[in-house]
C-alpha cells in the first residue's frame, strides 16, 4: 500500500502539525511563525526536491541521495493547499475508532481538537 498514491488514503494528509492548547493560545504569533516555517518547506520540498534530498544527506538525516530524493518526489507536498483538513482528521477518527484507539467521534475530535485559524490565515497569505 502507498498512502501517496492508493485511495482513500491518497486523498487526505499523511501529516499534521499539533500544538500544545496552552501554548497556542498564550503564543499565537509563534505558533504562526512556526506554522508558516513549515509550510514554506513543504513549497521548498515540492519546487526544488534534488535540493531538499541533498539538505538530508548533507546534514547525515539519511544516507543515500537516491532515496532521499524518490521521497521527494513522491510525496504530493503541493496538495496542502487543497486538501481539506477537517476531512482529514474525520477519516482518520473513523479508522482509530473502529480499531479501538479512540473512544471519542470524529466530530467531537473536531469540535474539540482543532483551530484551523492559522492553517486558513496562511493558506491566503502564501498563495502560490
Amino acid at each position: 500500500m502507498n498512502s501517496a498514491t492508493d485511495k482513500p488514503w491518497s486523498q487526505y494528509f499523511c501529516c499534521t502539525v499539533a500544538g500544545n492548547r496552552d501554548f497556542v493560545s498564550k503564543y499565537p504569533v509563534a505558533t504562526k511563525r512556526a506554522l508558516r516555517a513549515i509550510l514554506k518547506a513543504t513549497d521548498l520540498c515540492a519546487a526544488e526536491p534534488a535540493r531538499a534530498a541533498q539538505f538530508l544527506v548533507d546534514h547525515g538525516y539519511v544516507a543515500s541521495y537516491q532515496s532521499a530524493l524518490r521521497t521527494m518526489q513522491d510525496i504530493p507536498y503541493r496538495n496542502w493547499r487543497d486538501y481539506n483538513p477537517e476531512d482529514t482528521v474525520r477519516f482518520c477518527g473513523l479508522r482509530l475508532q473502529e480499531v479501538g484507539m479512540i473512544k471519542a467521534t470524529p466530530q467531537k475530535l473536531i469540535a474539540q481538537g482543532t483551530d484551523w485559524r492559522f492553517l486558513n490565515e496562511l493558506k491566503r497569505e502564501l498563495k502560490a
